[in-house]
């Protein structure tokens, strides 16, 4: 008897004998409807799966226990609001928001991944702050002076540019700093891939074997292994699609001529007020062994076509008419449009999204 209250003792000594199987997120709304729904959502796949749900009390109250193979992300959820976390088996997380606070700000403690993720975002809304005090501030000086308009935009863009590169600087050292944390992964993921890829691929060399049993880390992984092919300095990979006129293309069939390779659709306004300056450059080096082969993410055949004839793109057009859900636009690891890839005649990739002025200097100086 005397055992098992040394036992008993020693649990309690050491956090209760709290059970590691599983994870608890516990935490308070002010704000909130009496009664409402809470909701915890896991993700998979990039899909949500609600896992429980349960009703505050009438203090704003609410707790939840459930069990993870890994440390993953999940979401809580209560009416128009939703806080993300990261948890593992035996964290006892506390969140605490106000469902007034429209900007969703929350607080989050008591676990190594939930102090991190406070962290990141505590700073992160600290930039975010002033960057809306800026566009406040710009707002209200256009109001008062609406024929100012372009003036005051280039008085207030350098303040907005240097936070906007604050906040990216941070996100990327507080992703390098915490290769070991989900935090640092969500952190890095906020970025836009088209403008980071060479960072988003040092920070995929950082955590390859770090967080092997979660899905979504496996799945960045696997996407910047497609990427690194496309980078340049690689042999872009090949693919045959079908042409506008019903005949078929073969990438590597245009080998021993420089080809830009135009990803772009009828719908995007960006690619189309870049076509014109395409269409100029396309008809100065056509005859010094350049080409264009125009891929569309166009669904609508007949919108194709006649974008086409509208902006007199009179060089090769195919589509497999998938949007981004093309097997070669994710071949091609293509998240936003106008994409576009220079390729060198022995097919390797030597440039990449060059537009305007960019994409001519590099023409007049490579096909000189």
């Amino acid at each position: 008897m005397n055992k098992i209250v040394v036992f008993l003792f020693i649990c309690i000594a050491f956090i209760g004998c709290s059970d590691k199987s599983k994870f608890e997120i516990s935490g308070k709304f002010e704000n909130a409807k009496p009664q409402s729904k809470v909701y915890l959502y896991g993700i998979n796949k990039g899909s949500e799966l609600a896992l429980d749900s349960t009703v505050l009390s009438d203090k704003g109250e609410f707790k939840f226990s459930h069990a993870t193979d890994d440390v993953d992300f999940f979401r809580i959820k209560i009416d128009n609001s939703e806080y993300m976390l990261i948890a593992k088996n035996g964290d006892a997380i506390k969140l605490e928001a106000d469902l007034a606070d429209k900007s969703l700000n929350y607080k989050l403690s008591g676990a190594a991944e939930a102090d991190k993720l406070e962290e990141l975002n505590k700073n992160k809304n600290g930039y975010m702050a002033k960057i809306a005090a800026l566009q406040a501030q710009f707002e209200e000086n256009v109001a008062s002076q609406p024929q100012n308009r372009d003036a005051i935009a280039n008085q207030m863009r350098p303040a907005l540019m240097a936070e906007n590169e604050g906040l990216v600087n941070y996100i990327l050292k507080f992703a390098m700093d915490n290769t070991k944390s989900l935090a640092g992964f969500y952190a890095i993921n906020s970025l836009n891939p088209g403008d980071y890829e060479k960072e988003l691929l040092a920070y995929a060399d950082q955590i390859k074997s770090n967080f092997n049993k979660n899905q979504a880390v496996t799945d960045f992984l696997v996407r910047m292994a497609k990427l690194r092919s496309v980078q340049v300095g690689q042999i872009a990979p090949d693919f045959t699609m079908n042409t506008i006129d019903g005949k078929t293309v073969k990438l590597s069939g245009l080998r021993g001529k420089y080809v830009l390779l135009d990803f772009w659709a009828s719908w995007c306004q960006p690619c189309r007020q870049e076509n014109p300056n395409v269409v100029k450059l396309y008809h100065q080096y056509k005859d010094k062994n350049f080409t264009v082969l125009g891929i569309s993410l166009d669904k609508d055949p007949i919108a194709w076509k006649q974008a086409v004839i509208q902006d007199g793109l009179s060089w090769t057009h195919a589509s497999e008419l998938q949007d981004f859900e093309s097997p070669t636009v994710r071949l091609y690891q293509v998240d936003a449009i106008p994409s576009s890839f220079i390729l060198d005649p022995q097919g390797k990739i030597i440039a990449k999204n060059l537009r305007g002025d960019e994409l001519g200097a590099f023409l007049a100086k490579t096909l000189r």
